[in-house]
């Protein structure tokens, strides 16, 4: 298990940006961490517990309109 970056407030945002890193790692990005393991999710995860993902969003990939309804229901 990776220990939980400062910067990132809790263990759903830690999934969700190595999900989103993962893909991106399927798709052919290359690793930001120089290791054996092969697995794109135990990637990610490394990725991201070393601070080397920029923090992303999921409000950012909806449609504007959206994102302004759900402030609106907060």
């Amino acid at each position: 298990m990776f220990k939980l970056p400062e910067s990132i407030e809790n263990k759903y945002r830690f999934v969700t940006l190595a999900a989103k890193r993962a893909e991106q790692l399927q798709a052919g990005a290359l690793p930001r961490v120089q290791e054996t393991e092969r697995k794109n999710t135990v990637l990610a995860q490394q990725e991201v517990a070393a601070g080397l993902i920029e923090l992303w969003s999921p409000a950012a990939d909806l449609p504007a309109e959206l994102v302004a309804e759900e402030e609106e229901q907060e």
